[in-house]
């Protein structure tokens, strides 16, 4: 592989099989909170995203551990395999507490896929390029988020529900077929039987210290992203649009082009100068959503949110890698995502005891976002200046 080169077969192979993972998972978003309040269970639609954040950021240090030691593709294809299981068992759910069941174990899916991934693209692609190689990673996936939940609102209301958690099965299966034709990366002197002693983790595998200024950022900015999802489809119908995932295609249509740009820009300019952009916007983004007088607010709001997100995806994975060895690639890489379930996890349960599912106070839930974000825009200067970094 030349030393200069991002597309390479194993990086396009790697993309495609995350596209349709990231489909698979994100198709069904939009549609859950009005199927568990079907159910009878409008009181727990905080919990769709946050016992989902649970079981995703309890299974890092494992997967982190087994990426390290097993292999990146194992544990991508253990990931991949528990969306398409999931999706098989989502029709014959009866009942809130089964459904709640149910997420816990879906959880298990962005707990090892992700973690694998992130390794493996350090892997394979140059130091130098790091950024714009996860910023093109980043608007791969993007792609699969924007048109996941657009497309499971339409599958949902022109045919059923259940075709709709089918569908997301069959893209889960794709993804994992593509990774069988892939090549192991992790060195093979590096690599160890699958055993059972693998699971067994140390403090060290939990939080890895050398990452934890991205740990404080991507909690603080992952925060509004759990509101976002659990929120945005009740926003959408409060102020009058009649899809659900239309939220979801604005943001994340909006950061294709950051997030390719900005994480070659980080790599040039700093991780954490375009960290400092990337949160002001998201604070401007969630302020704007927060306004729901009129549906334009919440068009540039989702615009705004996908600019910021654009942004800071891919300038704090790089900004891992960079802090990290390349013993430890998939440990690092797991405490990250720790933090970004933990973010994401809390904020969407807690601005739920804002809105308390009153429309006239879904604002208030943003609002608060709004200010947790602007708390890591006040670490990152404050980073910067201590250790004088860019």
């Amino acid at each position: 592989m030349s030393k200069e080169k991002i597309f390479t077969s194993q990086f396009m192979l790697l993309c495609m099989s995350s596209f349709l993972f990231f489909i698979s998972f994100n198709i069904i978003l939009p549609e859950l909170p009005d199927y568990l309040t079907s159910m009878g269970g409008e009181a727990y639609k905080g919990l769709i995203i946050g016992i989902f954040t649970v079981t995703a950021g309890v299974s890092r240090p494992f997967s982190g551990n087994l990426t390290d030691k097993w292999g990146r593709i194992p544990v991508m294809m253990i990931g991949a395999s528990v969306c398409a299981i999931c999706g098989l068992f989502y029709p014959f759910v009866q009942g809130v507490g089964l459904f709640l069941v149910l997420r816990f174990f879906h959880g298990f899916s962005t707990g090892f896929k992700p973690t694998g991934t992130a390794a493996y693209i350090a892997d394979i692609v140059p130091n130098a390029r790091r950024g714009e190689a996860m910023g093109i990673y980043g608007f791969v996936t993007s792609t699969g988020m924007a048109f996941g939940p657009y497309l499971g609102s339409v599958i949902a209301k022109h045919y059923s529900i259940n075709t709709l958690f089918y569908l997301s099965s069959c893209f889960a299966l794709l993804s994992v077929l593509i990774l069988y034709s892939m090549k192991e990366t992790l060195p093979l002197e590096k690599r160890q039987g699958f055993s059972l002693s693998l699971f067994k983790i140390k403090r060290k595998d939990i939080f890895h210290n050398d990452i934890w200024p991205v740990a404080v950022v991507v909690f603080l900015t992952s925060f509004g992203f759990g509101t976002v999802i659990t929120l945005s489809p009740d926003l959408s119908k409060i102020v009058g649009l009649e899809n659900k995932g239309l939220y979801f295609l604005i943001f994340t249509l909006s950061s294709l082009f950051t997030r390719v740009v900005g994480g070659k820009i980080s790599d040039k300019k700093g991780r954490v100068n375009v960290l400092i952009v990337g949160s002001l916007f998201m604070v401007l983004a969630l302020a704007l959503t927060s306004i729901t007088s009129h549906y334009l607010f919440f068009v540039f709001g989702g615009i705004s949110f996908g600019m910021a997100w654009g942004l800071i995806s891919p300038s704090y994975q790089a900004w891992t890698i960079d802090l990290c060895s390349d013993e430890t690639r998939g440990r690092a890489v797991a405490t990250m995502y720790i933090a970004l379930e933990a973010g994401i996890g809390l904020g969407a349960v807690l601005p739920m005891f804002l809105y308390n599912n009153v429309p006239g106070r879904i604002g208030y839930a943003f609002q608060a976002c709004s200010v947790v974000t602007s708390i890591s825009v006040v670490f990152l200067i404050w980073y910067k200046r201590k250790f004088k970094v860019k």
